[in-house]
């Protein structure tokens, strides 16, 4: 049995086949009408989302399937009464398959190890698998490759989306830029930078850190931001976040930076006039609900895939 729980341990080939099952899901969606027929997905949220909720419970309603939306704030084991592993021992006889968007990436591989079904991470503090599967497919459709082409990502890079976004660009061959502020609050964590550098030695990619956001959008291909508060950010530390992350903003000035034709993506939500302005993300060059919308056929063929369905 296979769970996605982090691009870290999933090889290229396996990231290669999700993502061309993922087109086809997208291109002949009758294909895949009934198979998961009579197949449940337990949904648990413990941090709210508006795409992931829709994308997965849509996606399980249009393969013949059925999803269960569990909040933990109202449940046993969010409350304590019962373990996460009694309650996921439990689910496992019910369900096929469990997707989890929770705080502490600890409580995803507790339930990964008790769960019989496999288990998909949704989101945790640590990484954001199905995310970063989605954003490749994305640029793959508007660019026609991933490997060989430079990806630079502007803003916060200490936080899940960058890690995870590290991860699948340097396993398939891509020249992945950071540009973050300097010091461990606000930069790629160090053991994530030296696995994507050896990952990189495998696929001809590259990984790059820098706190220059120039120097780090040069000739980029694909230019990606994210929030700058994160939901574990108290909001007493937004003013001083927003002075520190200003000189990262992408704005049309800093685009100029980058290749004529590149594509801007944020992975939502989004504020305008924080991480980007509004001249970016509602302009030409501005894929982000293209983006968004490839939830629904990367995390079909992350379920498909997971229960042998495809």
């Amino acid at each position: 049995m296979e769970h996605l729980i982090s691009l870290k341990e999933w090889s290229p080939e396996k990231i290669r086949d999700v993502l061309d099952l993922a087109r086809d899901v997208k291109t002949n969606p009758a294909n895949y009408q009934d198979a998961m027929a009579r197949k449940t997905l337990l949904m648990i949220f413990e941090k709210p989302s508006l795409r992931t909720r829709l994308s997965f419970e849509a996606g399980m309603t249009q393969m013949g399937g059925h999803a269960i939306y569990y909040h933990t704030g109202n449940s046993p084991m969010g409350s304590g009464k019962e373990s996460i592993s009694d309650s996921i021992k439990t689910a496992s006889r019910f369900v096929d398959v469990i997707m989890a968007r929770l705080f502490k990436h600890d409580d995803l591989l507790e339930m990964a190890e008790y769960a019989t079904v496999p288990v998909i991470n949704a989101l945790t503090d640590d990484s954001h698998p199905c995310q970063i599967l989605a954003d490749l497919q994305a640029i793959e459709e508007k660019k026609g490759k991933l490997a060989g082409l430079k990806l630079a990502y502007l803003g916060d890079g200490f936080n899940n989306v960058t890690h995870s976004l590290m991860f699948g660009g340097t396993k398939m061959g891509m020249h992945v830029s950071v540009g973050s502020p300097a010091g461990e609050d606000y930069s790629p964590r160090a053991d994530v930078v030296a696995d994507c550098a050896a990952f990189s030695a495998g696929s001809g990619g590259s990984v790059f850190v820098t706190d220059d956001p120039v120097e780090a959008i040069k000739d980029a291909d694909v230019v990606y931001t994210d929030s700058w508060m994160s939901y574990h950010i108290p909001k007493d530390q937004e003013a001083a976040r927003i002075a520190k992350f200003m000189p990262y903003q992408v704005n049309s000035g800093l685009m100029a930076h980058a290749k004529p034709d590149a594509i801007f993506m944020n992975c939502l939500p989004a504020i305008r006039g924080c991480e980007q302005t509004a001249e970016v993300i509602d302009g030409p060059q501005s894929i982000v609900f293209d983006e968004a919308e490839n939830r629904l056929h990367a995390q079909k063929a992350v379920i498909l895939t997971l229960c042998g369905a495809a």
